[in-house]
């Protein structure tokens, strides 16, 4: 049988890049191509700009959901000739477009994110499935997140608890019992990448510290630790979703005195030790004392240092990529998108209301069409 193809484009929290994926469905999806297109350096400082309150933001934001828009059809486009595929051959783009908000806690609730599916439609020929995040958030929901859903149907097994951990810019989980009867659980754990990521352009003006090489000269403070580690939303119980907005280099200001003399390589350990105890606390919380096979995916699973803090944290559990179970860790989420675009497309409901705490299921997100 002849797979639907469908492509999921995302940018994360850390706003480098746009990843496309080009997935078949057959039924089970299948990574068939992959493209990473970085945003122009110009549109990437204005869109970390726009994520916190500043003068003429909404001149400014127009501006931006335009340019997102059309490199997220640039990175497509692009996809496309890698691929030696047609527009017509593809069902429907899953488009995440870039967060510039994520404010589940405020009264009312809200979520941002821009890169205008019309112009996404229009200049690649695709129809684009986007918007995902706001029909679970009117349903009481927090928006996310959303790719435990995806979670459930690639990795799941019967008698094998397995613990899926996404580490973009915000880490989050899934829990998949082997008891296909037990619900999955899943909330954003707190910061993966961005806290890490930011100190990195602050001190070493690069975008990230690569395989946690700058972490591993370094060594945790023990007291700025447990200020970090303090902070509510660690005990705040799920349903719950946290972003950058939280999670900041203001927020990483207020707390640094307690680093005293330390130097730019402490910071940086800590941090990463901050990440990786965090998300642990939250997989024991999750698994209790089953266990479960841990599986890593997103940008952090390329950090090595940060996979061998988080295994230390785990000693009795097993800590592994998605790889393994034949799905490229750095494509989960881009993957999980496209996946959403056929849910959207076949009218299924694309959340999970015992992650996000939604009142039902949902189908998720709107259909934008190229004529």
């Amino acid at each position: 049988m002849k797979p639907e193809l469908f492509i999921g484009a995302l940018s994360g929290t850390s706003i480098d890049s746009i990843d496309v994926a080009l997935v078949g469905f057959a039924p089970r999806p299948a990574l068939l191509a992959s493209h990473t297109l970085p945003y122009p350096e110009e549109l990437r400082q204005e869109l970390l700009a726009l994520c916190t309150p500043r003068e003429n933001e909404i001149d400014r934001l127009g501006r931006a959901d335009v340019q997102v828009g059309r490199c997220f059809a640039q990175a497509v486009n692009e996809l496309l000739a890698k691929a030696g595929k047609s527009a017509g051959e593809i069902r429907a783009i899953g488009s995440h477009g870039q967060t510039i908000r994520h404010r589940p806690g405020q009264n009312p609730p809200f979520t941002l994110q821009i890169g205008d599916p019309n112009v996404v439609a229009a200049l690649t020929g695709i129809p684009v499935a986007a918007d995902f995040r706001r029909k679970d958030l009117a349903l009481g929901g927090q928006g996310a997140p959303l790719v435990p859903s995806f979670h459930e149907a690639v990795f799941r097994t019967g008698g094998t608890n397995r613990l899926v951990v996404n580490i973009g810019g915000i880490a989050n989980l899934t829990f998949l019992p082997g008891d296909p009867a037990a619900p999955i659980t899943g909330f954003d754990t707190g910061p993966g990448n961005t806290l890490m990521d930011a100190w990195s352009r602050r001190v070493l003006r690069e975008p990230m510290d690569r395989d946690g090489a700058f972490a591993a000269r370094g060594v945790p403070v023990p007291a700025l630790l447990a200020r970090l580690r303090a902070d509510p939303y660690f005990a705040q119980p799920h349903p719950k979703s946290t972003g950058p907005e939280h999670f900041s280099m203001d927020w990483l200001q207020r707390h640094l005195p307690a680093a005293g003399s330390a130097s730019d390589a402490d910071v940086q350990a800590t941090l990463l030790a901050l990440t990786a105890q965090t998300i642990a606390v939250a997989i024991r919380q999750c698994a209790g004392a089953a266990g479960a096979d841990v599986f890593v995916c997103g940008g952090g699973a390329r950090n090595s240092a940060l996979i061998r803090a988080l295994g230390e944290e785990l000693p009795g559990s097993k800590v592994d990529r998605t790889d393994v179970l034949g799905v490229p860790g750095g494509w989960v989420e881009a993957m999980a998108f496209a996946w959403l675009a056929r849910q959207r497309w076949l009218a299924q409901p694309g959340n999970c209301p015992g992650v996000t705490g939604a009142q039902r299921p949902a189908v998720l997100g709107g259909i934008f069409l190229p004529d």
